[in-house]
């Protein structure tokens, strides 16, 4: 099968949450581990992944030089980010893979993801970003044209916008890779965010792109057969945190629209995890598996996890 995993926030960082360069690099080759079983069971693979605490290093670096030296923009960020991650995939994946004697190539790539420049995000910034920071320090960022609100006690924090993805323009690239056998790493952070200018090209913007959203979006465009979200939990929970609390398997597409229409997974968590799997199967995907990083095989094989399978794909 062709499946596309996005691995969360927690595949890149360490136990605790530290984002230290070596705890990365250790969290990085046990998700390595557990994508080269993928790879040697014969599929083809395609891995895309966060970047929240790696974009968050850089922000705390542009606070503190900003007196100094102009922040970097968030695409940049995600520019640079994209590279350091990829590369670190790239060796812990090959030297996984050469654990197990598959010869397969790895490749990442620094991808762009079109949105609209009238999104009403670029207008009405909302998602929070960054730390909170007191008025005087914020203010330098303010002078820089950066967009910070007044959060009460906890300080001032930084709000940009966050379009939804239309369009990952390396599509055909990662299309031409995949024909030649490679595993491929792209569309780290949910892309680039770019928007398409009145002649034609493309410019970086500040914003942030779910990762999630864009995953559904790759996985249509790559003609995916499952679309896997790796998380730090086995199944997504109906009625989390009550007596009622029970973890959901195998769900058809209907089923799980249920869930989320009653309210059961939180917008800041589980949520938008949860839309990107309902979007892969409604835009005509046959299956999208929500489960834990170290059960992605078992997944993969029915065994685990929240499953929504398209009752037309399977007919």
């Amino acid at each position: 099968m062709r499946v596309l995993v996005a691995l969360g926030g927690n595949a890149m960082t360490g136990p605790d949450g530290s984002a230290a360069p070596q705890a990365q690099r250790e969290a990085i080759a046990t998700a390595s581990h557990h994508l080269a079983e993928l790879v040697a069971a014969g599929h083809e693979v395609v891995i895309t992944h966060g970047n929240g605490p790696q974009v968050g290093n850089l922000l705390v670096k542009n606070e503190l030089a900003a007196s100094v030296v102009p922040p970097v923009p968030l695409d940049w960020c995600g520019a640079q980010t994209q590279g350091t991650i990829g590369f670190t995939l790239l060796d812990t994946l090959e030297a996984a893979l050469a654990q197990r004697g598959v010869e397969r190539p790895v490749a990442a790539i620094i991808t762009r993801t079109l949105v609209d420049a009238d999104d009403p995000g670029f207008t009405h910034p909302t998602k929070p970003i960054g730390r909170f920071l007191p008025r005087e320090q914020a203010q330098t960022l303010i002078d820089h044209g950066e967009r910070w609100e007044d959060r009460g006690e906890k300080g001032w924090r930084r709000v940009v916008a966050s379009p939804e993805p239309v369009e990952v323009l390396e599509t055909h690239t990662l299309h031409t890779l995949l024909a030649a056998g490679y595993v491929v790493v792209t569309a780290g952070g949910g892309g680039i965010p770019v928007v398409r200018g009145a002649d034609g090209s493309v410019h970086g913007v500040e914003a942030v792109i779910d990762k999630d959203l864009t995953a559904a979006l790759l996985a249509r465009a790559v003609d995916a057969d499952v679309l896997v979200i790796a998380t730090d939990v086995a199944h997504a929970v109906a009625a989390w945190g009550t007596p009622r609390a029970h973890d959901i398997g195998r769900v058809t597409l209907g089923e799980m629209e249920a869930y989320a229409a009653e309210g059961h997974f939180a917008s800041g968590s589980m949520g938008p995890k949860v839309e990107a799997a309902l979007r892969f199967v409604r835009s005509g995907g046959s299956r999208s598996i929500i489960t834990a990083l170290d059960q992605l095989s078992a997944a993969i094989d029915g065994h685990v996890g929240t499953v929504i399978e398209n009752p037309e794909r399977e007919r």
